[in-house]
């Protein structure tokens, strides 16, 4: 089975690759000014910083694994791509954790700018949309993911400085902003699995090209980490007695 996509040109899936990298060095940098705001020692904050990197360059490298091997490119519902990598990892973050102490100490001491600002990388939304100019994706999960993501990457960055210039109504627009973006990674997902059923059923367009090198890494990392991002900017606006 072919486990690599010839849709798209090489250097667009070149580009996604890159792109789809660049939030785990955000999120261990992220991890890193929260440990040095807590003054947690120097080694232990390294340690956080390349442990990080180190375990989703393992995930990533589990997840192409599983691509290559043809395991997802079965057409099944739930999607395989779903099942092994997506729910593993939230699994991993809802029972590993949120269940450190050492999450909940870097948490208090991330800034909340740069917990907003993480969401910048669903830039790569764009690339549903190219993938639907390719005829490889149907157009409305294409737009509805592609847009939504887009939209919540340009508002984090707007919120972001709203935020650190201390806006009479940052909070109240924080908290507005992740419902409507957690809302928003709900409905994608929602919509992947229903569309998924449809084309089961109907042998019609899905999102199996999704399924394939390198893009199965948005469906592997992406929903999971942005779930995670949000609940955790929740738990932050708690901490600061905001909702």
């Amino acid at each position: 089975m072919q486990a690599t996509t010839n849709i798209v040109p090489l250097w667009i899936s070149a580009l996604f690759f890159i792109c789809i990298s660049i939030p785990v060095f955000q999120i261990a940098q992220a991890i890193k000014k929260g440990g040095q705001n807590a003054s947690l020692e120097a080694n232990k904050v390294s340690q956080l910083f390349y442990g990080s990197i180190v375990f989703f360059s393992l995930f990533f490298a589990y997840t192409t694994l599983l691509s290559f091997l043809g395991v997802f490119q079965i057409n099944t519902f739930p999607p395989r791509v779903i099942l092994f990598t997506m729910l593993p990892l939230l699994v991993f973050y809802f029972f590993f954790i949120f269940q450190t102490k050492i999450y909940w100490t870097i948490l208090a001491q991330i800034p909340l700018s740069t917990l907003v600002r993480l969401h910048t990388f669903r830039l790569v939304g764009i690339f549903f949309i190219i993938f639907w100019s390719y005829d490889a994706l149907p157009t409305y999960f294409a737009f509805a993911a592609g847009i939504g993501d887009i939209f919540a990457a340009v508002t984090a960055l707007l919120l972001a400085k709203l935020i650190d210039k201390k806006n009479q109504h940052y909070k109240k627009i924080t908290l507005i902003w992740n419902i409507v973006g957690f809302w928003d990674i709900v409905h994608v997902i929602a919509a992947a699995l229903y569309i998924t059923k449809q084309s089961i059923e109907t042998d019609t367009i899905g999102v199996q090209e999704m399924t394939r090198f390198p893009f199965c890494l948005i469906p592997a990392f992406a929903p999971a980490t942005i779930i995670f991002l949000h609940i955790s900017i929740f738990k932050r606006l708690k901490m600061q007695d905001i909702v």
